[in-house]
Formats: structure tokens, sequence, C-alpha cells
């Protein structure tokens, strides 16, 4: 479905913020990215759905494909009808809409009669937003924001969706209930999905692969139930340990992974 293949990120021409990263999602998959702040996750996601064009960013090496098509030189636009949808990390809901409308703007590229059956494929996902579908949505909660988001995403009939931080600030309660939503998604409807956390144990819960981001750099990649059971993984994002936070740089154990080259 989805290929990163050893691809370098520049900002501005002058701040190189991902360095040869590679990395797969296959058809019908949750592939979970994780690490830290500034490990260069978000940015990985702005070059898969082409919007580091929007902030100065450009891919200087390597290649992104698509369905074994090569979209690293098209735009978000085109990308995104290519069937990719990114939920973006913070909820950004169109505030000054209504959850309904919210929703049919996901499938603004859609030429299919099938956007009011999905309205309530949405709604049935997501109960929570149903009652409040006429609702403007900058008066939602953080976690009702968070299901309309990824409901807006689903609206696009993604094959692959991008989802940044769906946990960034929600309640452990609510938390559970997006990544429920998320399990389901993926097992009914068939959706490829790559999702960047911190919150590793919420990713690997519904993942069945995984990847670390140290730097800018991948420096281990797994299925989940590996990277749940690795000692190191365990100690520096399970918070299962009370040592301090190392790097994988500081593992004398570890075998650093092969680059894939297109």
């Amino acid at each position: 479905m989805l290929e990163v293949n050893n691809i370098e990120v520049v900002y501005a021409r002058v701040i190189q913020v991902l360095r040869g990263v590679s990395l797969e999602v296959g058809d019908g998959r949750i592939v979970a990215l994780l690490g830290a702040n500034g490990a260069g996750k978000t940015t990985t996601l702005k070059a898969v759905s082409g919007m580091l064009r929007t902030e100065e960013g450009e891919i200087t090496e390597g290649s992104i494909l698509l369905a074994g098509k090569r979209i690293n030189k098209h735009g978000p636009e085109d990308i995104a009808a290519m069937g990719l949808s990114q939920a973006m990390e913070g909820r950004r809901v169109l505030e000054h809409l209504t959850v309904e409308e919210n929703l049919i703007v996901g499938a603004y590229c859609r030429k299919d009669k099938g956007v009011k059956s999905d309205l309530e494929m949405v709604f049935d996902y997501m109960p929570k937003i149903r009652r409040l579908r006429k609702r403007v949505s900058g008066y939602l909660s953080g976690g009702e924001q968070q299901m309309l988001v990824i409901g807006r995403a689903l609206m696009a009939r993604p094959r692959l969706m991008l989802l940044d931080e769906p946990s960034l600030g929600l309640a452990p309660l609510v938390v559970a209930d997006v990544y429920e939503i998320i399990r389901r998604i993926n097992a009914e409807q068939g959706t490829s999905i790559l999702l960047v956390e911190q919150n590793a144990n919420a990713a690997l819960s519904v993942a069945h692969y995984g990847y670390v981001m140290e730097n800018g750099k991948v420096v281990l990649g797994a299925s989940s139930v590996t990277l749940k059971d690795n000692t190191e993984v365990r100690e520096s994002y399970l918070g299962l340990s009370g040592n301090a936070r190392k790097s994988y740089r500081d593992v004398k154990h570890y075998r650093r992974k092969k680059r894939w080259v297109a």
C-alpha cells in the first residue's frame, strides 16, 4: 500500500529533519510510528500527504509510493484524490461549521452518490457526535472534536488514513473510545492506517506493526507484540520502568535496521 523509501527532508533548504527514513504500511494494516517530541513523526506524515510544501519543506532524497505509484512529486490535492486522507494533530475542525458540514467537507473529492449513506456510517461509528450533528464544531469537547476529524477523514473513503496524535490531550476513557473507533474502522472497512503517537500503549493496542523514531531516523521496526516485549521500548515509551528514558544509540546490543532503497 504505502512504501516510504529512504527519504530525507529539509526545511527552508537549510534544516534537515528526516535522515533516510523508510517504512511500509501493508493493505488493511495499522502501523504505529512512535517517538518523542521532535523525533520527526509529524514531518514523516506531512511528507507522505504532500503537506510539506505548505511549510517550505521538501523531500531531497528517496521516494514515496502509494499502491505502487510514486506520489512525492505531487501536491496534497492530487495525493488526496489518489485515496489518502489525513487527520492532523490538534483536532483542526472547521470551527464555524456544524458537525455535519465538517463531515461533508471530507467528501469534497468524491464524485459518487454515497455521501449521505457514509454520513450515517460515520455516525454509527461515533454515536456521541450523531446527536450533535447540527452543533457548531467549535463548541465540541476535545474528544468529540477528535472523533469528528477522524470521521471527516473517513468520509473521503480513503485507502490509507494518516492519524497524527489522536490521543493528544484526551482523558484515558476518551482515548479508549477513540482507539476502539480506529480499530473498528480498520477491521470493518479494511482501511490502512499510519498512526503517529507518543502514547505507545494506546497505539500498540491496535497496531499490527510499529516503528520507533529518534532524531529524524527510524531506529527500530517490529510487530506490535515484539515492541511491547522489548525491554528498551517498555522502559522508554511504555512507562514500565522507573529508569530514565534512554536513547537507542546507547543500547549496545541494538542491531540497526538496513535502509530500504527504492
